[in-house]
C-alpha cells in the first residue's frame, strides 16, 4: 500500500519556486524603500520588507525560516553592502534573520492563524508582540554592529531609536494588508474594499490630504498632518479592517513618496515615522471594532432568527393542528365509505382529504419563506375573524386560571396581513398579558382586547391587562432584544414581534399605566378585493 504523506524534503522542495519568489520580492522591496539611512549604519526610516517573512512564517511554519534568512542575508548584502570586514558584515546579516525568525515564531505561538486582526484582543496582541519583539531583535542586531566594530559608541541609541521605529512603522502597515492577501477570505474583503466607489473618494481625499499637509504645511514641521488622519478614519469607519488596511498603505506610500519628491531633508523622520505609525493603528483600532459590530449585529439577526423560529412554532402548531385532525378524520371516513362501496361520498371524502393536505402544505410553505427569505404572503382577512383566530386557543386556559378574557366590538374593516405572522405578534402579546395577571395579587384578573378605527383610516389594536403595567425606563427598553422581566426565556418575543408589525407598515409600543397596555397599529386593506402578493 502506497502513502499519500509526502515526505518533508518533498513538500519543501515543492515550495522552492515560492522561496525563490520570496526571496526576489523582498530584496526588491528592501531596495525600493532604501530612503535616507542613517550615516555609515544604512538604517531607513521605512523597512516594510520584513512583513514579507513574517508573513511567510506565520503561514508556512518552520519550513520558511530558510528562505527568509536567506532573503535577509542577501538583502543586507547587496542593498546595505559589505563593509571592511565582510565575515562582521555576514555575522550581522544572520543574527538580524535570526531576529526576525525569532519574531514571526513568536507572534506564531501568541497568535491563532485564523483569528489574526479579527478582533481587539488579536489585534493588541499582535501590536505588543511585534512592538516588543522588534526592541529585543533592534538591541540584539545594534549590540552586534557596535561589537565588531560596524557601529560607534555615538551613535548607538540613534541607531536604536531610528531602526526600531522603522521597522515597527514598515510591519504595522505592511504586514496586515499582507496577511489579507495571503488568504482567499481577505482578498475577498480587500477586493469588495477597492471595488467600491466609496474608496475612490476616501482615496481622492487621502491625495489632497497629501497635498495640503506636505505642499502648505510640510516646510513647517507639518503642522498640517493631522489632516492624514481624516481619510483612514472615514476608510475604518464605512469599511472596517479592510478599508483601514487599503488607505493606511497608501498613505504611507503617499507619505514616502511626498518625502522624496519635495526633498525635505530638513524634515524630522523620528516625528514622521511616530506619526505615520500612529495614524495607522488609529485606522485599524476603529476598523476592528466596526468589524466586530457587524459580526454581533449578524449574530443578533440570527438569534432574533432563531427566535422567530421559537414563536413561529407555537402558530405552526396550531395551524397545523386543525388540517391534521381533518385528515385523520377524513382518512377514517374514507375507509368505512371503502369498505361499504359509497363511491360518491368516497370521492367527496378524498377532495376534504387533499383540500386539507394542501392547506398543511401552505402552512409550511409559508414558514419556510419566511425564515428563508423574509417573505411575508399577504391575505385580506377581517379584523373580527383576524382577532378571534388569534384568541380562540386561549379561552381554556382563561377559564383553568381564573382569569376573565374578554373581546370587544371590532370594527368592520379588513386587514392585508401575513395571518400567520400577525397571530403570533396577538398571540405572544396575549401570552405576555397572562403572565402578567397571574404573577398581580390585583383582583379581578382580566384581559381585554379592543380595537378602534383611527382618523387617519389605520386600525388601533389594543391588548390591555390588570398587571402592574410598565414604567417609564422599562416602556424605553421593553422591545429591546434580550430585555425581559421574566426570569425564563431569552428576552426575543416583543423584539421579532415589533419587526413583523414594521413590515406590515405598523407600529407597536407598549405604553406607560398603571396597568398593562399594548398597542398594534396597522393600515386597513382598500375596499377592494386585494389578491395575495409577496413583499
Amino acid at each position: 500500500m502506497i502513502s499519500d504523506v509526502k515526505h518533508p524534503v518533498v513538500g519543501w522542495l515543492e515550495r522552492v519556486p515560492l522561496f525563490i519568489a520570496f526571496i526576489v520580492l523582498y530584496v526588491a522591496v528592501d531596495v525600493a524603500s532604501f530612503i535616507h539611512p542613517l550615516h555609515d549604519l544604512n538604517i531607513t526610516p521605512w523597512n516594510p520588507a520584513p512583513a514579507l517573512g513574517l508573513v511567510l512564517v506565520l503561514r508556512l511554519g518552520r519550513v520558511a525560516w530558510l528562505p527568509l534568512a536567506v532573503a535577509v542575508l542577501l538583502s543586507e548584502l547587496a542593498v546595505r553592502g559589505v563593509s571592511a570586514a565582510p565575515l562582521a558584515s555576514i555575522l550581522s546579516a544572520l543574527i538580524l534573520a535570526g531576529g526576525y525568525v525569532f519574531l514571526a515564531t513568536l507572534l506564531a505561538s501568541h497568535l491563532p492563524r485564523d483569528t489574526l486582526l479579527d478582533d481587539r484582543r488579536s489585534l493588541f496582541t499582535w501590536l505588543i508582540v511585534v512592538i516588543a519583539g522588534l526592541l529585543v531583535v533592534t538591541c540584539v542586531y545594534l549590540f552586534t554592529l557596535r561589537a565588531v566594530g560596524l557601529l560607534p559608541k555615538s551613535g548607538w541609541w540613534v541607531g536604536v531609536e531610528r531602526f526600531w521605529v522603522g521597522d515597527a512603522v514598515g510591519i504595522s502597515v505592511l504586514m496586515p494588508l499582507l496577511w489579507w492577501l495571503s488568504c482567499e477570505r481577505g482578498r475577498l474583503l480587500l477586493w469588495r474594499a477597492v471595488a467600491n466607489l466609496e474608496s475612490i473618494a476616501y482615496l481622492l481625499l487621502a491625495l489632497l490630504a497629501l497635498w495640503v499637509a506636505f505642499g502648505m504645511g510640510g516646510h513647517n514641521g507639518f503642522k498640517l498632518f493631522y489632516l492624514l488622519f481624516l481619510p483612514i478614519v472615514w476608510a475604518a469607519a464605512r469599511q472596517g479592517m479592510a478599508g483601514a488596511i487599503v488607505c493606511a498603505a497608501f498613505l504611507q506610500v503617499g507619505v514616502i513618496v511626498a518625502v522624496q519628491v519635495m526633498q525635505l531633508s530638513a524634515v524630522s523622520l523620528e516625528e514622521l515615522q511616530l506619526l505615520a505609525l500612529a495614524m495607522a493603528l488609529v485606522g485599524f483600532f476603529v476598523g476592528v471594532v466596526v468589524d466586530e459590530q457587524h459580526r454581533t449585529g449578524e449574530e443578533l439577526r440570527h438569534s432574533l432568527r432563531l427566535a422567530a423560529a421559537g414563536e413561529m412554532a407555537g402558530a405552526l402548531a396550531n395551524e397545523l393542528s386543525q388540517p391534521l385532525t381533518a385528515l385523520s378524520a377524513y382518512a377514517g371516513a374514507c375507509e368505512q365509505l371503502l369498505e361499504r362501496g359509497e363511491g360518491e361520498q368516497l370521492k367527496a371524502a378524498i377532495h376534504c382529504v387533499q383540500r386539507e393536505s394542501a392547506r398543511a402544505g401552505e402552512v409550511l410553505l409559508r414558514l419556510r419563506d419566511f425564515f428563508n427569505t423574509g417573505a411575508t404572503r399577504l391575505e385580506r382577512i377581517s379584523l373580527e375573524a383576524f382577532v378571534e383566530s388569534a384568541v380562540a386557543p386561549y379561552r381554556s386556559r382563561a377559564e383553568r386560571s381564573g382569569i376573565r378574557l374578554k373581546t370587544g366590538s371590532m370594527p368592520n374593516v379588513h386587514l392585508l396581513v401575513d395571518r400567520l405572522q400577525m397571530e403570533v405578534v396577538l398571540r405572544n402579546l396575549l401570552s405576555n398579558a397572562f403572565d402578567a395577571v397571574s404573577d398581580s395579587p390585583r383582583q379581578p384578573r382580566r384581559i381585554w382586547v379592543a380595537a378602534v378605527l383611527e382618523a387617519n383610516g389605520r386600525i388601533c389594536l389594543r391588548v390591555e391587562d390588570s398587571g402592574p403595567g410598565l414604567s417609564a425606563r422599562l416602556a424605553a427598553s421593553i422591545f429591546e432584544p434580550f430585555q425581559s422581566t421574566k426570569s425564563s426565556g431569552l428576552g426575543l418575543g416583543l423584539s421579532v414581534s415589533r419587526a413583523i408589525v414594521d413590515i406590515h407598515g405598523g407600529r407597536l409600543w407598549g405604553e406607560v399605566a398603571n396597568h398593562g397596555v399594548f398597542k398594534i397599529e396597522l393600515p386597513v386593506a382598500e375596499a377592494a378585493t386585494d389578491p395575495p402578493a409577496r413583499v
